[in-house]
């Protein structure tokens, strides 16, 4: 994805409050050979491509100064209140150095698997995105499972799906290779089996008929 950003000559609060009120986004580009260098973007056109998922998980073609550079979107800070976007970091990226990406997982096929279809669970989506390890040109949009054979009761961990070739899951922190993507539970308002039904009656029907005993 491609976008367009423009040289900063100037920072600080005051210039960034300009920046601003003129339909601007102050921001940095960082890492890399180069310098940090300061840069602006046109607020309308930046706030719709935050709208994109792929802006946030992909490398991005950025054009600055009529030369265009590989980079990652690393961080946006929201105004609290207004729906408008203060700063922005963008990460320059190298094509032999491997980088760091979360990456979304779109699951699929949920609805036609054995434990939806037949036994009628709840498909619980613990994680929606993992952080990988991988170099530029092998970096995915995002990891598609395939949720088509799951079974009633069963777990999905980060072991049992297929990442891209060339990409590795960086496990650190609560990410471990069993850490569970994906559970099946059966549902809370499961009606109770014939014979549960018939050993609740039972109770119930004792005392009525102690009563007829009395008369």
């Amino acid at each position: 994805m491609k976008f367009v950003a423009f040289e900063r000559a100037r920072q600080g609060t005051g210039a960034s409050r300009r920046l601003r009120n003129a339909g601007k986004v102050p921001g940095i580009v960082y890492g890399g050979e180069g310098e940090p260098q300061l840069i602006e973007l046109d607020h309308n056109a930046l706030w719709q491509a935050l709208k994109k998922e792929v802006f946030h998980s992909s490398v991005l073609d950025m054009e600055l100064a009529g030369k265009s550079s590989q980079v990652l979107l690393r961080n946006v800070q929201f105004h609290p209140v207004r729906q408008q976007v203060l700063h922005v970091d963008f990460q320059r990226v190298s094509a032999r150095q491997k980088i760091h990406v979360k990456i979304p997982l779109h699951y699929s096929g949920e609805e036609e698997s054995p434990a939806v279809k037949l036994g009628k669970s709840l498909v619980n989506h613990i994680l929606n995105e993992i952080e990988v390890s991988c170099l530029p040109a092998d970096l995915p949009e995002a990891i598609n499972v395939d949720l088509s054979k799951l079974e009633r009761g069963v777990t999905l961990t980060l072991k049992d799906i297929q990442l891209p070739k060339g990409v590795e899951a960086v496990l650190h922190g609560h990410l471990a290779e069993d850490t569970v993507l994906i559970s099946v539970v059966a549902p809370a308002t499961e009606e109770p089996a014939a014979e549960d039904a018939d050993a609740a009656a039972a109770p119930a029907a004792a005392p009525a008929a102690a009563s007829e005993k009395k008369k």
